[in-house]
């Protein structure tokens, strides 16, 4: 399932925003359309087994602001999908998530980046914490490294668009393969 949501910018609680119910109600009946039961198990079942890759933008280091970034996590252009982690949980990424997304790159030779935010440093957010909070399912927050965020002159690199489509086809089409082999010990 593809979910594209009004209303990011301002807060995301709209009737079509990602704080609203949308995506766990079209969840819910489409769970319930395809099991042979009305059951609220499977809509469980179905929302555990699911996984949500929260697609946005990511900051990459601006060369006249480098000391904004950490050392180690100063994603660039043309160098492909960053993974956003935040301790404070403004995006909602985790070590498993984290693991499936790199995994699935690392097997289609994809490059992918990490982004950590500074601790001293404020940190925007996305629908990702919003989505897995509200719905309870497993997020990866990830993003096209671009310069000069929410500008009038943003810009992105052309090689990332490329690898963020063979990114995100690759996910598509085995996630559920990985998913089942994949032990996690809680």
């Amino acid at each position: 399932m593809v979910a594209l949501f009004d209303h990011e910018e301002v807060g995301s609680d709209s009737a079509q925003g990602a704080g609203s119910p949308a995506m766990f109600d079209a969840l819910k009946r489409i769970t319930l359309s395809v099991g042979n039961s009305t059951s609220e198990v499977n809509v469980n079942r179905a929302i555990q087994c699911s996984f949500l890759v929260s697609a946005d933008m990511a900051h990459c280091v601006h060369p006249n602001y480098p000391e904004k970034h950490e050392d180690n996590h100063q994603p660039t252009m043309h160098k492909g999908l960053v993974i956003k982690h935040n301790a404070n949980q403004r995006y909602a990424t985790n070590a498993v998530t984290a693991f499936i997304f790199r995994h699935i790159a690392t097997k289609h030779k994809l490059p992918v980046q990490d982004f950590v935010v500074r601790n001293d440093m404020a940190c925007g957010s996305t629908i990702g914490p919003i989505l897995a909070s509200g719905v309870g399912i497993r997020t990866v927050d990830v993003g096209a490294p671009q310069l000069s965020m929410h500008s009038i002159r943003e810009m992105c690199g052309v090689d990332d668009v490329s690898y963020s489509y063979q990114h995100f086809r690759a996910f598509f089409q085995e996630f559920t393969q990985i998913d089942v082999k994949l032990t996690v010990d809680c």
